[in-house]
């Protein structure tokens, strides 16, 4: 099947980023035809240095190959390298209604935060549709809070099938695939992961850093020896991402019997994420030695990208009747 999705380049990327996408990005490249974009277009909504979107572009794309995505195996492109993108979201703001956007719960989350109410943010689900419909994807992984605009990109592709396609087929119909047990992971202060709230752990974080931002996760004052209940910890949810079934059932055991406290539990965390992404470490320090080879990847990307793009925007184009 083919596979499409895509991961902003508005910051190093985290531990959430890994659980809640970049592994099943990994996992899908094996048996499927595989899309995977670095969504530099979207990031403007809020990186507003040209140096630093750059920076975090190539950043993202080093982080992508070093755990593991194969560039023979998957087309890891750059969104802006495919000028087909903006092209088709304009086709499909013309059948998108207002009423749609304005229910968007990302949107308003995002006002909430403080940016600002602009176009871009606002017209964000249709640029998103275009990435998806360009490639007839067949799944599209995602994190439970892109689920929404995932239905909004099928809403938006039926409805120019009915619009212009006279009840034929112009776009093929994504479906989501979403990891339910790891569609959120914790944060430091024990909300969802996000480099918005500030409570993020890197992927490519030192081991020293690691281990002073492991430390930093909030608890409770329940003492060493009492029992704790660990499927309202946030410390446990996270080392439950990291753990073998033997350590985790041993540390499940001890938090509802009482006598493990959370300091050796942060400790057993730190080290078993340091060990999780230390082979990952060792291959980005090759690929950021030889930067000419992820520019190599991005070109022949872009190519493959490109071809399968102006196929499908070629069909939308005379459905429409401007080409």
């Amino acid at each position: 099947m083919r596979i499409l999705s895509g991961i902003q380049p508005s910051g190093a990327l985290h531990i959430g980023n890994y659980f809640g996408a970049l592994r099943q990005f990994i996992d899908l490249q094996r048996e499927n035809d595989a899309y995977y974009f670095v969504a530099d277009y979207h990031a403007l909504t809020s990186v507003r240095d040209a140096d630093q979107l750059r920076a975090y572009t190539f950043d993202v794309m080093v982080t992508m190959l070093s755990l593991g995505l194969d560039p023979d195996r998957a087309t890891l492109f750059v969104q802006s390298d495919v000028p087909e993108t903006t092209e088709l979201a304009w086709l499909l703001t013309t059948v998108t209604p207002m009423g749609w956007l304005q229910k968007c719960v990302s949107y308003k989350d995002k006002v909430e935060q403080g940016l600002s109410a602009e176009h871009g943010l606002f017209a964000y689900p249709v640029l998103q549709a275009a990435d998806i419909l360009l490639y007839d994807a067949d799944l599209v992984p995602v994190g439970q809070d892109q689920k929404q605009h995932l239905e909004i990109t099928r809403d938006i592709a039926e409805r120019f099938n009915q619009v212009f396609g006279g009840g034929k087929e112009v776009f093929r119909l994504p479906k989501p695939h979403i990891l339910e047990s790891v569609a959120v992971v914790p944060g430091l202060d024990g909300r969802k992961m996000s480099k918005s709230y500030g409570n993020t752990i890197e992927i490519f974080d030192e081991p020293a850093a690691i281990k002073k931002k492991v430390k930093r996760i909030v608890t409770d004052s329940t003492p060493v020896e009492a029992p704790k209940n660990p499927e309202t910890d946030s410390l446990y949810h996270l080392f439950k991402l990291f753990a073998a079934p033997d350590e985790l059932a041993e540390v499940e055991r001890r938090y509802r019997e009482g006598g493990i406290g959370y300091g050796e539990v942060k400790t057993r965390l730190a080290d078993a994420m340091i060990a999780r992404f230390a082979p990952a470490r060792e291959r980005r320090a090759e690929w950021l030695a030889h930067p000419g080879r992820v520019e190599e990847v991005r070109a022949a990307a872009a190519e493959r990208a490109r071809a399968t793009a102006r196929r499908v925007l070629d069909r939308a184009r005379r459905a429409c009747g401007v080409g």
